[in-house]
């Protein structure tokens, strides 16, 4: 039986009229919205905005908006293929440490370049069966990267994760969360603790949420709680998401990932990175090359209508942070698990 709800996909495509929909996820827990998109840029705002989070959510919402845009293209040959390439460059500026937001819209790109000596109508079409593939493969990533860290989890285990990797960031089932939900399925009780994820509450307000709907045991708490946590011998195991691998196994995920890797690494606890091979960067060869987005302070600043920061401090907000693979335990993939030395294993996965 599958346990994931079908009310909290991220991400649909209305074929009868031809709309991305979107699950508003900055409104989530206490409102479900689902916004409709017809346009290229709309989609645009909703990755900047985060209406849309998550790599590999992204990465699909930017396949479809692929589809959106080419729609406003002149239907001349060699006009729409530049307008085509203008609207990929503009649209991979949206977010630019997750990988799958360019990976995805440079394959549509690609897939329509394959098809230059059809009609305009053709290309089109092509495209929108290109998109859904990409939405119905990651479904079958994320059950993959389930099934490779399934293995690792017993019954009453307790398991820490950060941000969201869950349902809401992906097709379906998730890359962290994937196995959880899979035990889940096969019975198995199992207590999540869930970090608050500053500044943004990915933890709280999108992965508490989605693991309560389904009846899972979890608990929130604060990120600055994660080492009392682990030092009270709470923590049994903690798995992460990601949005980019560079090729020697540095991983950059939400900004507190790296906090959480060097206490479990203190307290001897196995720390697990859940990574979908199109976020596999063979061209970022370390950590430090991954670039990491810097967000607006009005994020820090201010928190539910309130400011929280006097007028004139200045604020640093980047979003995301790179944990070095020294303090990784294994990277599961669709494939299976990557172990050190992680350049060899991941050129080994990838062939």
């Amino acid at each position: 039986m599958r346990i994931t709800d079908d009310l909290l996909l991220a991400l649909s495509w209305d074929d009868a009229q031809g709309e991305l929909v979107l699950l508003d996820q900055r409104l989530l827990p206490e409102k479900r919205v689902y916004m409709r998109y017809i346009t290229l840029d709309g989609v645009f705002g909703a990755i900047r905005s985060m209406v849309v989070r998550g790599a590999p959510v992204i990465g699909i919402a930017a396949a479809y908006a692929m589809v959106l845009g080419s729609r406003n293209l002149p239907d001349e040959t060699v006009a729409f293929f530049s307008g085509l390439h203008t609207q990929a460059a503009h649209l991979a500026s949206a977010r630019p440490t997750a990988v799958n937001l360019k990976w995805a819209v440079d394959r549509m790109v690609r897939n329509a370049e394959s098809r230059r000596g059809a009609s305009i109508l053709e290309i089109q079409a092509a495209m929108l069966a290109e998109a859904k593939k990409i939405h119905a493969e990651d479904e079958a990533i994320c059950l993959g990267i389930g099934h490779t860290l399934l293995p690792l989890l017993r019954e009453g285990m307790r398991i820490l994760t950060h941000c969201n990797a869950g349902q809401l960031a992906t097709s379906r089932y998730g890359t962290a969360l994937s196995p959880i939900y899979l035990a889940l399925e096969k019975g198995m009780s199992l207590r999540v603790y869930a970090d608050e994820t500053r500044p943004l509450l990915q933890g709280s307000a999108l992965t508490a949420f989605e693991l309560h709907a389904v009846g899972a045991d979890v608990t929130v708490i604060c990120d600055n709680m994660a080492a009392t946590v682990m030092s009270q011998g709470k923590v049994d195991l903690c798995v992460v998401g990601c949005d980019r691998v560079a090729a020697n196994g540095d991983t950059a995920n939400k900004i507190g990932t790296l906090n959480v890797a060097i206490l479990a690494k203190h307290y001897g606890i196995p720390f697990y990175v859940a990574a979908p091979t199109p976020t596999i960067d063979m061209g970022c060869p370390c950590g430090a090359r991954i670039p990491i987005e810097e967000r607006d302070e009005d994020e820090v600043s201010t928190r539910f209508g309130t400011r929280t920061v006097p007028m004139g401090v200045k604020v640093y907000n980047p979003a995301f942070d790179v944990t070095p693979s020294g303090l990784i335990t294994g990277i599961a993939t669709e494939r299976g698990m990557i172990l050190p030395p992680f350049d060899a294993g991941i050129r080994g996965l990838l062939g």
